[in-house]
């Protein structure tokens, strides 16, 4: 990264230099103590005429050793034997960037699975894992965001993916309660301390769900998707299709698991993905798919 020439790193300044966006929450970012890779970012986006003076990363769960074969596989220490999959601690994580400051966070990170009410720990975690083992698979945020005309939350999220396991479809059933903690938090469920209360929030992350295609529980995305709290601004790529991740055809395929659901009484002026159609676009194409297999997707509230 100090280097300037990472492909990747230099496409992902490029996307979020078009994106343009007060806000931006990055996925996949892997975590170091001192935020030195977060604050190079940083750095390389002001050259590239997109500063963001505030930002915000906590050690996720990925690659945390439980010293537990939560797997079953008669080996421990894997990545899937971590609290989120990992191969070492701190990868993957989640950040934010923002163009105005960031104010209290409220980490639900710690909040352990066996505690969620209806929840499906015990069914497939060991006995001896279930006092340690988070319901969050990366992390797990309330963030407030600080606004000249007041506070707006982002409710922020990366569940883990519904697949990767076998018939006792543990990932499938964690996936599916990541997305149910949401859904109960805005039916006034806390998860410790005051019921969340706010006019103005979003709920943004990878919930790695699609409405249509693909492994996993279905209802879990439809009750946030349908949630009365909330909305679906449902950005669609040019030339339409909602899909935000470039996978392989035909299996999984092009599918729609990245979201932006704002508060359904926010006005929503605009959305979009950013998966152009060739490298005549800008940014173009190929810079696009160097930066991820996932797509930039963004929203524009008007307060």
């Amino acid at each position: 990264m100090l280097g300037g020439d990472d492909e990747q790193v230099a496409a992902t300044v490029a996307v979020i230099a078009a994106a343009d966006a007060d806000i931006v929450m990055l996925q996949g970012v892997d975590y170091d103590a001192d935020g030195v890779a977060l604050g190079v970012l940083q750095d390389q986006l002001g050259q590239a005429g997109a500063p963001y003076p505030h930002s915000f990363a906590l050690r996720p769960n990925t690659g945390r050793p439980t010293g537990v074969d939560l797997d079953g596989n008669g080996r421990l220490g894997e990545a899937r034997d971590a609290v989120g999959y990992g191969t070492f601690n701190g990868q993957g994580g989640m950040a934010i960037l923002s163009r105005v400051p960031i104010g209290l966070v409220r980490d639900h990170s710690g909040f352990l699975w066996r505690d969620l009410p209806e929840g499906s720990a015990a069914e497939v975690t060991p006995a001896e894992a279930l006092d340690l083992l988070p319901l969050a698979t990366v992390a797990a945020w309330d963030m407030q965001i600080i606004l000249p005309s007041g506070v707006f939350h982002l409710l922020t999220l990366h569940a883990t993916p519904p697949v990767f396991d076998g018939p006792e479809d543990r990932n499938g059933l964690r996936n599916a309660d990541e997305l149910r903690f949401w859904q109960l938090l805005l039916d006034g469920w806390s998860p410790d301390g005051a019921p969340f209360a706010a006019d103005r929030f979003a709920l943004i992350g990878t919930l790695n769900l699609d409405p249509n295609r693909g492994e996993g529980r279905r209802s879990a995305l439809m009750g946030l998707l349908t949630h009365a709290a909330l909305q679906d601004p449902a950005p669609q790529r040019p030339g339409g299709g909602m899909q935000t991740a470039d996978w392989p055809e035909p299996t999984p395929g092009d599918m729609r698991v990245d979201y932006i659901l704002p508060a359904a009484g926010l006005r929503v002026t605009d959305s979009g993905v950013i998966w152009p159609s060739d490298d005549a676009a800008t940014p173009p194409l190929s810079t696009v798919m160097a930066a991820s297999d996932h797509r930039l997707i963004w929203v524009d509230l008007q307060f």
